[in-house]
């Protein structure tokens, strides 16, 4: 196998262990009290799929969207820069992940008995599944090397974006001032920055 097979299957490898992660863990949450409306969390969803696609799918109908926006020279490089950024992104999410345990929900939900979070990786990040998921998709996107990688970290800012503010709207009402002193000593994204 060369290298260049070696890093695809990698990126396919890594994000495939997350996701079926993610689904043994999903049967044992608490239940769900309040929820993000249908269409909003629908558009959201899509916008995820969107971004995972530009990245899974080196075919694209548009060519451009296949044009790098790195140097192929350095390939070997952007390709270890990328994983190495990939692999520290869903070890983040899966650590979140656990840490957060059954008040997890796929969508920005209130579950019954939620309990505020504050310790693990949560004591530095306020949604750091989500910070995992963005180094994910940038380290993946570095590793391409094409403008569809860009295309996808957008797509997915976004939806992750519209999700912390939903999330963060409904931990205010669930948990009031405790989630205000929380949220003014733990950035939400990016640890001293967003």
């Amino acid at each position: 196998m060369n290298l260049s097979n070696f890093y695809r299957y990698f990126f396919y490898a890594i994000w495939l262990v997350m996701i079926v992660f993610w689904l043994v863990l999903a049967r044992n949450v608490k239940s769900t009290v309040r929820r993000q409306a249908a269409l909003p969390r629908l558009m959201n969803l899509a916008l995820l799929y969107a971004a995972a696609g530009l990245l899974a799918d080196p075919f694209t109908p548009m060519s451009w969207l296949a044009m790098p926006f790195l140097p192929s020279s350095h390939w070997r490089i952007w390709c270890a820069l990328g994983a190495t950024m990939t692999l520290m992104g869903v070890l983040l999410t899966i650590w979140a992940r656990l840490h957060i345990g059954r008040n997890w929900s796929s969508v920005a939900a209130v579950k019954a008995d939620h309990e505020l979070v504050t310790t693990g990786p949560y004591q530095w990040v306020r949604h750091p599944i989500y910070s995992g998921l963005t180094l994910g998709f940038v380290g993946t996107a570095v590793a391409i090397g094409q403008w569809r990688g860009v295309l996808a970290v957008a797509l997915a800012l976004i939806a992750i974006a519209q999700r912390i503010v939903i999330e963060e709207r409904f931990m205010r009402e669930q948990f009031g001032n405790a989630y205000d002193t929380y949220a003014r000593r733990v950035q939400a994204l990016l640890p001293g920055l967003i």
